[in-house]
Order: structure tokens, then C-alpha cells, then sequence
């Protein structure tokens, strides 16, 4: 950053995805200033998720603008900002997030949850809220690539609300903060603030994946006496016991359904239950195994399905509940630097997630690695 490009267009690199299934292609591209209440941040880590990989599939129609730059996992630095902000300035440490927060609005203002108004998440939004453009042109012909989750990362520079730019402490460690940027705090968040986890309890986990793998560790931090780790993949297990995870079901070695297995374990059921697929199927085993009379199953995985939930009211009579969460339910300015202030001290410990690093060259290895199961994440160096 000795460069000072204050106001001016940047020339750098990004992975543009041009049509579903496509590998990432680097690009040259044109990265404009930010413009009134926007930053423009220098990404120095990027690391891909799920819902980076959902889209590069095409498994949701309605996300398919193109060309397009994903990413919303990373860390970086700011290099410049627009007109009208006030916490943030060149030089600052920070991480990118999903779930904006401008502080003012009637949800920000609220400790019922971490939505804003403003800039909650929208999926479908492929441009800037400040006038409707994008900020990334190609080099060539300045053709528009269109934005993902007000973040896309997967690019050298990129330009964000400044609602979406969280600044953290300069001694944590860039290269695995950037998971707190989305997954370790939904996963972790979802055990501390949205399920609010007790010593004592017990809890299920359904999918050992990255953001799964975090809720435990949540749990563990909680003092859970018993986390029960769901998956179809048994090389996931060895990861999971060394994060708190104290016992394993595999789906497709029970004879009978998961949420009868999980009860008898557990004399009729766990207290709380954390989601983390993405299937509907799943997230009704979920539900089924959390305890009658005060069971709480939360909903942290995306469902890209049109279907609805398998659910019937009289379900809910017994006392079981069931609730969703995005970012674990943390307030992305107000609670994350927090979380990072946890991480730097040794109380969280999440480095155990990150069981690949590549350089920004090879991010479709990165994406083939999380497709085939191999990774839990890759942190890639931009």
C-alpha cells in the first residue's frame, strides 16, 4: 500500500466466474473508488464456503448474474474510503461481512438481532446500494462484473459498504481470521448467542463441515457434557474429537432413522441441535432429535430449495422449538471485534478448521478440495 490510488481506478486480479460450473478465470479487472459510505479494501486472505461453492454450480437460479466475483470469507486491508465515513481509515485492519451494520436503524438498535434495515444480506443483489452500479469493470473492454453478498473477495481489491467492513486489532493474525469473517462466527455465534448453550447440556451437530465443526467448538467453550457429531463422511471425525465433538453417528450405518438414535443415546433427546447442511431431509432429523418439552434445533445451514420444511404445527406442541440464524446471530460491528479478541487471547481455538493453504492462483483447486470433502477450508494468499 505505498502507492496512494486515493480516488483513482486500480488495475489488479481477480477469479470471474462467467457461468455456473465454469472454472474461476483471472482476470485483469478495474476496481473503481469507493464512492459515499464505501471502502475499498486491499484483500490480503480469501477462503471459500459453501455458499461460494452453491453458486459457482448454479444451484440457485435466481443468484445467476454473471460475470460475477464471489467470495465473502477474507481479510485484508483498508486502501481507501468515500465521502461520509467516519470509522474506518487507510491502513486499518479489517474483515469483510455478509450482514451489514449501520447502527441506526430500528434492528441495529435492537439486541434481538443482528439484521439491519439497510444492509442485511441479500444474495440477490449484484451491485452497490449507494446507485445501483457495480465496481468492477474488465481491463479490456470495461465490461460490468457484478458484486456477491456486498463483499466478493476473490479479488485483489474490492469495494464494500463501509457497514460491511468490521475493524479488528492489528495483532490478530490475518491469514486465520479471515473464517471469523463468516463461518467461524456463524458457527460459534449459533452456540453462544442464538442457542445460548448451557453447561451441562447436550448437543447434536448434523455436518462436521467447517461451520458445523465451529458450533461445537462453541458448545465445548459453553460446557456442553456431550456433543454429538452427525456425518456421512467417518474421515471427519478425527478433526471433530480434537474440537470438542465427544461422540459420532453415521447416517448410513444406522438401521433406523438418525433421530432415533440420537434419542436413545440421549434418554429422549438433545437440548439443542445446530443444522449445518443445507438439506431439508436433514433438518428434519434435526429437529425430531432434540428433547420434547424444551429441545431447540437451529436452522445454520442455506437451503437452496424451493421445498418447504417437513414440518407439522401439532410438531411444535410438545415444546420443541426450531429458529434460524445468519452470522450467528452477532452483531458483525459491535460483537465481532470481540470474537477476534477471543481468538488472539487463546480462548477460541479454530485454527484446526483450516486444513489447506494455496496461493490466489490456485483457487479452483481450492473450490474442487471443498467439493470432493477434502477441506474444511483453504486460505488463500491474494
Amino acid at each position: 500500500m505505498a502507492c496512494d490510488w486515493t480516488g483513482k481506478t486500480i488495475t489488479c486480479r481477480a477469479a470471474v466466474l462467467w457461468g455456473p460450473s465454469e472454472p474461476l478465470s483471472m482476470e485483469e479487472i478495474e476496481v473503481d473508488p469507493p464512492q459515499k459510505l464505501e471502502v475499498r479494501v486491499k484483500i490480503l486472505f480469501t477462503s471459500i464456503c459453501h455458499t461460494d461453492l452453491g453458486v459457482w454450480k448454479g444451484e440457485n437460479s435466481a443468484m445467476s448474474v454473471y460475470p460475477r466475483i464471489l467470495g465473502h470469507e477474507a481479510s485484508g486491508v483498508v486502501e481507501s474510503v468515500g465521502e461520509g465515513v467516519k470509522d474506518l481509515k487507510r491502513g486499518d485492519h479489517v474483515v469483510p461481512v455478509c450482514v451489514g451494520e449501520c447502527g441506526d436503524c430500528v434492528y441495529c438498535t435492537s439486541s434481538k438481532t443482528n439484521i439491519c434495515d439497510k444492509y442485511r444480506i441479500n444474495a440477490f443483489r449484484s451491485t452497490m446500494i449507494n446507485d445501483g452500479k457495480t465496481r468492477f469493470y474488465t481491463a479490456s473492454a470495461r465490461q460490468p462484473i457484478y458484486h456477491f453478498l456486498s463483499t466478493s473477495t476473490f479479488s485483489e481489491y474490492t469495494v464494500l459498504d463501509s457497514a460491511c467492513v468490521v475493524k479488528i486489532q492489528p495483532s490478530a493474525p490475518l491469514n486465520k481470521i479471515c473464517l471469523l469473517s463468516c463461518g467461524v462466527s456463524t458457527g460459534v455465534g449459533a452456540a453462544w448467542k442464538t442457542a445460548n448453550v448451557q453447561e451441562g447440556s447436550t448437543v447434536a451437530v448434523f455436518g462436521l463441515g467447517a461451520v458445523g465443526l465451529a458450533a461445537a467448538e462453541g458448545a465445548r467453550i459453553r460446557g456442553a457434557s456431550r456433543i454429538i457429531g452427525i456425518d456421512v463422511n467417518p474421515d471427519k471425525f478425527i478433526k471433530a474429537k480434537g474440537m470438542g465433538v465427544t461422540d459420532f453417528v453415521n447416517p448410513r450405518e444406522q438401521s433406523i432413522p438418525v433421530h432415533e438414535v440420537i434419542r436413545s443415546m440421549t434418554n429422549g433427546g438433545v437440548d439443542y441441535c445446530f443444522e449445518c447442511v443445507g438439506n431439508r431431509e436433514v433438518l428434519r432429523e434435526a429437529f425430531m432429535s432434540t428433547h420434547d418439552g424444551w429441545g431447540l434445533c437451529v436452522v445454520v445451514g442455506v437451503h437452496s430449495s424451493p421445498e418447504l420444511l417437513m414440518l407439522h404445527p401439532m410438531e411444535l406442541f410438545d415444546g420443541r422449538r426450531i429458529v434460524g440464524t445468519i452470522l450467528g446471530d452477532i452483531k458483525p460491528k459491535s460483537e465481532l471485534p470481540d470474537m477476534v479478541e477471543k481468538y488472539t487471547n487463546g480462548f477460541l481455538k479454530v485454527d484446526g478448521l483450516i486444513t489447506h493453504e494455496l496461493p490466489f492462483e490456485e483457487i479452483n483447486t481450492a473450490m474442487k478440495l471443498l467439493a470432493d470433502g477434502v477441506s474444511l477450508r483453504c486460505v488463500l494468499s491474494v
